[in-house]
Order: C-alpha cells, then sequence, then structure tokens
C-alpha cells in the first residue's frame, strides 16, 4: 500500500486542507511553499490516464475545492498548479496527486515554462504532423 493510501486510511495523520468522498487534500510535509497542498484521489492510481473518466471528474472538482480552501486561508498573491507524471517528471509518489503551491510577490518562484528548458530540434510544426498520425 503506498503512502496516500495509507493518509486516506487514516494510517499516517495529515494536516486536511479539504476532503469529500473522493479525494483528499492536505498539506505536503516537505513544503515549496507556505501552505504548499496536495490533492490525491482516494481511489488509487499511479497515472493519471489511467483514472476514470468519472475519477478523473471528482478530482478535478476536489482540486478546484481545495485551491478555493487555500485562496481564502492564505489570500496568496498567485498559485501554482501542477502534476508530476513519471519519476522523469518528478512524481515521487506512485499514487496520482495534484500539487497547488501559493505564490506571492517577491517569492523568487518560476513559472511552468521554468521547469525544462529543451524545446528539442524539431520545429512545432514537425511536432504537430506527429498528432495528425494518431487521429
Amino acid at each position: 500500500m503506498c503512502i496516500f493510501c495509507k493518509i486516506i486510511n487514516k494510517e499516517i495523520p495529515n494536516y486536511t486542507v479539504y476532503e469529500d468522498e473522493y479525494c483528499l487534500a492536505f498539506l505536503d510535509i516537505h513544503p515549496c511553499a507556505k501552505g504548499h497542498t496536495v490533492v490525491i484521489p482516494k481511489t488509487h492510481a499511479e497515472m493519471l490516464y489511467e483514472m476514470s473518466e468519472m475519477d478523473y471528474v471528482r478530482l478535478a472538482d476536489g482540486l478546484r475545492h481545495a485551491m478555493n480552501r487555500v485562496r481564502e486561508a492564505l489570500q496568496p498573491d498567485g498559485m501554482n498548479v501542477g502534476i508530476n507524471i513519471g519519476h522523469v517528471a518528478g512524481q515521487a509518489v506512485g499514487h496520482v496527486h495534484w500539487h497547488i503551491i501559493p505564490r506571492w510577490e517577491g517569492d523568487d518562484g518560476g513559472s511552468m515554462h521554468s521547469i525544462v528548458r529543451n524545446p528539442g530540434d524539431e520545429s512545432a510544426e514537425e511536432v504537430a504532423k506527429k498528432f495528425t498520425i494518431i487521429l
């Protein structure tokens, strides 16, 4: 059983930000910023694309509620909201989870565009052709 499933089962305590029947949002114990929150589905899935459509919709709704809780409680100037899919992208726990990272002016953080800078050697047009192949 993964660590997030243990948190869902209340085997490991957490600081809950939001909870409903389908998801749990709690403070990250190794935060990138004050109020860094993790939002997880209560049904185990390792990768986002493995989830059923209904579970995804329910998780997205929980994410929206958790973002509102963070906004109301901390009043940040902005937020980064993202998900790491796969080890190479930084996924450290094999259970789908979204990160809500509150942001404040002058916090020295970056945007999603600062995660990686490796555009590859193909033009956008060449890459777009690869998508038409799978249609």
